[in-house]
């Protein structure tokens, strides 16, 4: 009768040590992901990739080194509406000889309300040129523009 409770008892805490591993494995593939690897700079996502973190990260001036000139003029002041970007996914990307379309997907965070923190996610697209070899930012969704300048980052 001894060794029938103590059965149970031993496959019980096996499981459970199972769980608790797989508990650490998931864990630990989560905190060592990292940032994500950085796409050719060369490449239309790679420029969008870039110019939106230095958006997000308040680096108008990096920001502004990936815009064509027209896009540059186009800057009206400071953003001051919707919370800025938390986050930005690449969706698609379509280049062509001359230009280029890179489709993303924006996630915007903000921590007020009386329901505690919200979040909003949609898709909107930037517009590349190749500017002398160099592809260019002509156009950026509204929430991404550059003279923006309030980083999301602390």
């Amino acid at each position: 009768m001894g060794d029938t409770a103590r059965k149970p008892d031993r496959i019980l805490i096996v499981l459970l040590g199972a769980i608790a591993v797989l508990v650490a494995v998931a864990l630990a593939v989560v905190f060592m992901r990292g940032e994500p690897e950085p796409l050719d700079e060369n490449s239309a996502a790679g420029v969008v990739q870039r110019y939106s973190a230095a958006v997000m990260d308040g680096d108008t001036a990096a920001a502004d080194s990936y815009l064509t000139e027209r896009a540059k003029t186009q800057c009206t002041g400071k953003f001051g509406g919707m919370p800025r970007p938390a986050r930005v996914v690449l969706v698609s990307t379509t280049e062509r000889a001359e230009s280029a379309t890179v489709t993303v997907s924006i996630v915007q965070s903000d921590d007020g309300g009386p329901f505690g923190p919200s979040e909003f996610e949609s898709e909107d697209s930037f517009s590349l040129l190749k500017v002398d070899g160099t592809w260019k930012v002509e156009s950026a969704p509204f929430t991404l523009i550059s003279c923006t300048g309030t980083p999301t980052r602390p």
